[in-house]
């Protein structure tokens, strides 16, 4: 009996089970890839909840009456003398100020003594107003007004970080100063602002935290950028275009490229233990200086840089090399002229990726010192800013990760979205940077 005959565009049973296989494989792709969005979303929204705080900040208007006989008892406004004038005697004008501006709000002092409300401000305030003096010394005997920055648990309150629950067995700052701060919230005394200071500050003692900034360490990110752009490309492109191109496919040669491969899967760790006993101690440079950090990070990033760059020269057609040697150039002329500006869109995407990682490391910088030194100011120079001790972003986010106040961890969660911007906009540059280069054969 001959078997029936069955349509070609009827699926038979093996068909239809590996139509469900395939479909069960793309639900799975799917799946795999809506779960990886929605970690990465969640990330990103805990990153961006806890670190947008950091970039405002509670400030206090207060006018200041600047007496001439506690400022210039001279009256020569001399400013040797003025300089004289230390933050103790600048305080109680800022007492003095807090008091009018709470007579001003309509609200009593909760305190038997005025100098408790200058847990409002800063530990820094003082500082501040000195320094606007010394600058202006023309105000001396009238009144000044002035933004002064408020002290981190009144920062807090703003942000709901601080409550008066957990403030019950605090001593320096209690639920009374928080009447206070309510009364001058009332009035338009306290506000909350734009922290332009957080972007373009240095790091401050531990007993400041609202006076943090990430701008001095990014500087030194940036001084480590450059040296390891201006040592790691030129090196690892002329590495990667001779054992490429040129090298004899040798045991030497074999033995160069197992080590290459095998430094691109060393801890970076151990790159910060090299550069201290080299650079360091052996060389004498100087230690936590940007510098020795770009050279850490140069010998960390170069095997990166030689493996992408061998692989996009290989990219490169045959046809290309042979059409450019048939045509009577050297072998030099042919790499130069024709096989190197078709691998650059892969080599200039290599050195982007390779910086970017570079950027975000933090254990080598540990090992020389990167943390050790706290800069309050920013490098006065260019040559400063290469061999004057100084901090790194992915440092300085892990010394602020380090101190107990909440402040510093909201400070450190500022600067992770910082750096999370560095690093996208380097992919970006990388991205850009292949479709300008990129030619098609």
């Amino acid at each position: 009996m001959s078997a029936p005959n069955k349509s070609l565009f009827t699926p038979g049973p093996r068909t239809r089970a590996r139509n469900r296989a395939e479909a069960r494989f793309r639900a799975s792709g799917l799946a795999a890839i809506l779960a990886a969005l929605a970690f990465l979303t969640g990330l990103m929204g805990i990153i961006l909840h806890d670190g947008a705080p950091a970039f405002r900040q509670a400030f206090v208007t207060l006018t200041v009456e600047l007496p001439e006989e506690r400022l210039d008892p001279n009256g020569n406004r001399d400013p040797a003398d003025l300089a004289r004038v230390t933050t103790f005697k600048y305080a109680p004008l800022l007492d003095a100020a807090l008091l009018r501006a709470l007579e001003e709000a309509g609200a009593e002092n909760p305190f038997a003594k005025a100098k408790k409300l200058r847990a409002l401000l800063s530990k820094g305030a003082p500082a501040q107003l000195r320094a606007r003096v010394l600058a202006e010394p023309e105000l001396i005997g009238g009144s000044l007004t002035m933004r002064f920055l408020a002290s981190a648990r009144a920062d807090g309150y703003l942000k709901g970080r601080v409550t008066r629950e957990s403030l019950a067995r605090e001593r320096k700052f209690t639920p009374a100063h928080l009447d206070v701060a309510d009364a001058l919230l009332g009035s338009g005394l306290l506000e909350s602002r734009f922290n332009l200071a957080f972007l373009t500050g240095s790091d401050a003692s531990e007993s400041r935290p609202e006076a943090a900034g990430i701008g001095t360490a990014a500087l030194g990110s940036l001084a480590m950028m450059l040296v390891v752009l201006a040592l790691a490309l030129p090196i690892g492109v002329a590495a990667s275009v001779y054992l490429e191109e040129f090298a004899p496919q040798n045991r030497l040669t074999d033995l160069i490229e197992v080590n290459i491969a095998n430094l691109a899967a060393v801890p970076s760790i151990v790159f910060g233990i090299l550069g201290l006993a080299l650079f360091i101690q052996f060389a004498g440079l100087p230690q936590s200086a940007p510098l020795v950090g770009g050279l850490v990070l140069t010998l960390m990033t170069l095997p990166t840089i030689i493996i992408s760059t061998r692989a996009a020269l290989r990219a490169v057609p045959p046809s290309i090399r042979e059409a450019a040697l048939g045509v009577g150039a050297s072998r030099m002329q042919t790499v130069f002229h024709h096989v190197l500006p078709l691998a650059m869109p892969g080599i200039l995407t290599g050195t982007i990726i390779g910086l970017a990682q570079a950027l975000g490391e933090t254990a080598p910088l540990l090992l020389i010192g990167m943390i050790g030194f706290v800069a309050t100011n920013p490098p006065a120079s260019p040559a400063e800013a290469f061999l004057a001790p100084n901090s790194a972003m992915p440092a300085q986010i892990y010394e602020w990760a380090r101190r107990a106040d909440p402040a510093w961890y909201e400070r450190a969660w500022g600067g992770i979205i910082l750096l999370i911007g560095f690093l996208l906009a380097m992919n970006l540059a990388a991205i850009l940077l292949r479709r300008r280069f990129e030619r098609r054969w």
